[in-house]
């Protein structure tokens, strides 16, 4: 019987290559949404439907949890004028991951794992150190092996939105168009 995993998710698009290799990869996926930092709440919203798509597409479990940016801007208070890839993006992806695992101890899932590694707008390493301060954190870089290039193929195949921006209020000030490439970071 495989092995369960919880997938931390940051939307649909992120999520296609992600959940494709982790169920070839023999894992038991169960998607994981839980994006407090997402600005405005329509757009948190929006990123879930499209997670929903992902999740019935894989014939995977998608759980949501409550939506509380005030939480999330506490947690970053102080770093809010950081450059992307900055310390407040590295307090984003810790307290992601520790929702997810705390999510993960609440089902009794030993691994967890997130989808935003797939980015190559994210720093792979930066979020592999914020997991690693969590037991069970499973460090895959979703952007290998072609995956960042085979989620936007799947997305546009699933007809998903695909957001402008990372998520935060914050992040919407250094947008990056998604047809650039910028090359693994």
């Amino acid at each position: 019987m495989a092995e369960k995993i919880l997938v931390h998710c940051c939307c649909g698009p992120c999520s296609t290559s992600s959940v494709k290799r982790l169920l070839e990869d023999g894992w038991d996926v169960v998607l994981h949404y839980e994006n407090s930092n997402i600005y405005p709440e329509e757009e948190n919203t929006k990123r879930y439907e499209e997670l929903e798509k992902v999740a019935e597409h894989y014939g995977v479990p998608v759980i949501k949890t409550e939506y509380d940016h005030d939480a999330w801007l506490e947690h970053i208070k102080g770093f809010e004028a950081e450059p992307e890839l900055g310390k407040r993006c590295q307090l984003c992806y810790e307290y992601n991951l520790r929702q997810a695992k705390k999510m993960a101890d609440k089902l009794g899932i030993k691994k967890f794992t997130t989808t935003l590694t797939v980015s190559r707008f994210k720093k792979s390493s930066l979020i592999f150190e914020q997991g690693g301060k969590f037991e069970g954190y499973v460090p895959y870089d979703f952007k290998k092996k072609a995956g960042f290039e085979e989620s936007i193929k799947i997305s546009k195949e699933m007809g998903l939105y695909r957001q402008g921006y990372c998520g935060c209020e914050f992040s919407i000030l250094t947008a990056v168009n998604e047809d650039e490439v910028i090359g693994d970071i």
